[in-house]
């Protein structure tokens, strides 16, 4: 499927509203509310629309603490890398694992309630020998911009 410059901002409106009845969506994207669902169906059904969610306000649950941080592997086989991912898949504090470039390999974000359990799951991971040569934490203090999407109007000018 190509997509066009309306089905770009399809998927531009929903990433800021899912919740956007379609009638508003059709509107904003100037089509008429039957092609617009059909269209929004055929981006589903190609794999462009994963699904829905609510942004959750943490901050509102109580105390949490966010920590990047800095990961560099003793080995860089592909045997290394696939160890390293099966342990970190099963941390439900890691919120982000990127394979990055530079001077170390990954950058994780956790999301934990506090230094305490930060700390309780790198003991964990450096015991558990998956591989970490170093690490380096880096504690959140405030977060003054945060987007929950993509500016996908800019990245594919259609």
């Amino acid at each position: 499927m190509k997509l066009d410059r309306i089905d770009i901002k399809i998927l531009y409106e929903l990433q800021k509203n899912g919740r956007i009845t379609n009638v508003e969506l059709a509107e904003l994207v100037n089509l008429s509310p039957s092609p617009c669902l059909m269209r929004v169906k055929k981006l589903q059904s190609e794999g462009y629309i994963e699904g829905y969610s609510a942004q959750i306000n943490v901050g509102k649950l109580g105390q949490t603490l966010t920590v990047f941080t800095e990961i560099t592997l003793k080995n860089h086989r592909q045997i290394d890398f696939a160890r390293f991912l099966a342990a970190i898949e099963k941390v439900d504090q890691v919120i982000e694992c990127h394979l990055v470039s530079g001077g170390y390999d990954y950058l994780l974000k956790f999301v934990t309630a506090g230094i305490g359990e930060y700390q309780t799951i790198m003991e964990r991971l450096t015991d558990m020998d998956v591989g970490i040569d170093k690490y380096f934490s880096f504690v959140v203090l405030k977060s003054p911009i945060v987007k929950a999407h993509m500016p996908l109007t800019s990245l594919f000018r259609l």
